[in-house]
């Protein structure tokens, strides 16, 4: 029978070592995370308490999820939870993990929020952008009457979504309690009803062809469905860009995330498609990533 390590120091540290010895580049961080999952301890805890020790069932679950970990699942798979926007979001194999660039088009969806907007996300997934944009309409702008409607053809990420839902906003409110939603299964516009006053999304945009050059934890574990751009990662902007004008009320504002590369094609397809004002905003990296517009549709003659 194995011997036991016990000790949280000596435990951590040979975590760190399998991670680093398996090529993960951030072994101490992804360390410590598998660590305080199974144990619940602080950092502050773990240092003052260094010969505190786990239980044989915390050992021997912390060292699977390292091994996990060694094979390239990603960290937010294991742990099942990841932040956004400060709140946290159970995540899946379903869905695409939740990245910090898409805090990004969050933050200026929110700069144009206002009360008794209707919402609606395409290609929702884990539903983070939506119910951020809700509960922080909510809590950090005291914005009333939200109304928001997700929409993914997987209903295995709705079921994420939903999960969310009910952990971030405590289930269905009413439009007085400023942030109603509902999740609904379809291709893009397909189950969607009336106009909206925002549209957001964070659509697949990778290249077909690119998708076997991404990271193991991206290609290996990140639903293809939510990768694939098609052939030049453009197809859903295009289609969003092109079926919107029927879904989006005067004056509303449709708002991307887009690849780094990407900018300048979907600022053409916006325009050609209506829109007026538009931007493109770059990320902390000085990297293109969110591209927006508003439409017009009296200069249109829709």
């Amino acid at each position: 029978m194995k011997q036991r390590i016990s000790n949280i120091q000596k435990i951590y540290k040979e975590g760190v070592r399998l991670l680093a010895d398996a090529g993960i580049e951030e072994a101490d961080i992804d360390a410590w995370y598998l660590l305080e999952h199974v144990s619940g301890l602080t950092r502050a805890a773990y240092y003052a308490h260094p010969d505190l020790e786990l239980d044989e069932e915390q050992e021997t679950a912390y060292f699977a999820h390292v091994r996990r970990r060694a094979r390239r699942v990603p960290l937010q798979h294991i742990t099942g939870e990841q932040e956004f926007m400060g709140y946290p979001f159970y995540v899946n194999e379903h869905v695409l993990i939740p990245r910090q660039d898409t805090e990004l088009l969050v933050e200026e969806a929110l700069g144009v929020l206002a009360h008794g907007m209707r919402i609606l996300d395409m290609c929702t997934g884990s539903g983070c952008i939506l119910l951020s944009l809700l509960k922080a309409g909510r809590e950090r702008q005291h914005i009333e009457g939200l109304d928001g409607t997700g929409t993914d053809i997987s209903p295995e990420a709705l079921a994420v979504a939903e999960h969310n839902a009910r952990r971030l906003l405590g289930g269905r409110r009413t439009e007085e309690e400023a942030g109603s939603f509902t999740f609904c299964r379809g291709d893009l516009f397909e189950n969607t009803e009336g106009k909206y006053d925002l549209i957001v999304s964070n659509p697949p945009y990778i290249k077909t062809q690119d998708i076997k050059k991404l990271q193991k934890e991206v290609r290996c574990h990140d639903p293809y469905i939510a990768l694939d751009g098609r052939e030049d990662g453009l197809h859903y902007y295009r289609r969003i860009a092109a079926e919107s004008t029927t879904h989006i009320a005067d004056g509303g504002h449709l708002l991307f995330e887009t690849g780094h590369d990407q900018a300048e094609a979907v600022c053409a397809l916006l325009e050609q498609a209506g829109y007026e004002g538009i931007f493109v905003k770059k990320d902390l990296a000085g990297l293109d990533r969110v591209v927006g517009g508003s439409y017009n549709r009296t200069c249109t003659g829709q």
